[in-house]
């Protein structure tokens, strides 16, 4: 987020708004402000596959709640608030663009692709009907799964970041991997429980 936070040197686990600009907005925007600005830059790079939109998306997105703090600490969930608003940005950005879908598939698989030796090339090229699938997911299904397992959030964060409960992150967990194992025919089984997660600050060096 390059007005708010001046040029970015390389990514940092826990951006925060300069001094001079955090002074004059509510303390706890600026907490939102730093425990969201990665995951929604991470998420809209992800489907954008360009950085400086992604860059450009995110700006909007906290310009836009910065103006409206008021009535966003109002809303019954700020959270679900705020990632709506960053989705509507990025679904606008690629109508812009002309690009009707996801760029899911070219970022997750096709960059991955491009770092491959050749001998990893045939493994890689089978997780594309996956990436696939995963954009044809219902909306909250989609988020969790690429929250959760693209962008590799433990539960409690990507809870956090929808404005749902882990026990809600967990459903939609399952039931994404039924409509994954539907649409890829293949067997499903029920997930294992998740491993104890890492502590606040340790989960996105």
């Amino acid at each position: 987020m390059t007005g708010m936070t001046g040029r970015r040197t390389g990514p940092r686990p826990w951006p925060a708004l300069r001094e001079d600009l955090s002074e004059g907005l509510p303390a706890d925007f600026v907490d939102f402000f730093s425990l969201h600005h990665r995951p929604y830059l991470r998420y809209a790079h992800l489907q954008l596959d360009s950085e400086p939109d992604a860059e450009w998306v995110v700006e909007e997105v906290f310009c836009q709640l910065a103006l409206a703090w008021g009535e966003v600490r109002r809303q019954p969930n700020p959270a679900a608030y705020a990632l709506a608003a960053l989705k509507e940005k990025i679904t606008k950005l690629l109508a812009a663009r002309r690009r009707g879908a996801t760029a899911l598939v070219e970022t997750a698989a096709f960059a991955a692709v491009r770092e491959a030796s050749r001998a990893r090339m045939e493994v890689l090229e089978s997780r594309l009907g996956l990436y696939a699938a995963i954009t044809r997911l219902p909306d909250r299904q989609f988020d969790v799964v690429v929250l959760r397992y693209v962008l590799g959030y433990p539960v409690h964060r990507v809870a956090g970041i929808m404005g749902i409960s882990p026990a809600t992150v967990r459903s939609h967990v399952r039931g994404a991997r039924r409509r994954l194992a539907r649409d890829l025919e293949i067997a499903w089984t029920p997930e294992a429980p998740d491993a104890p997660e890492a502590r606040e600050g340790e989960e996105e060096a």
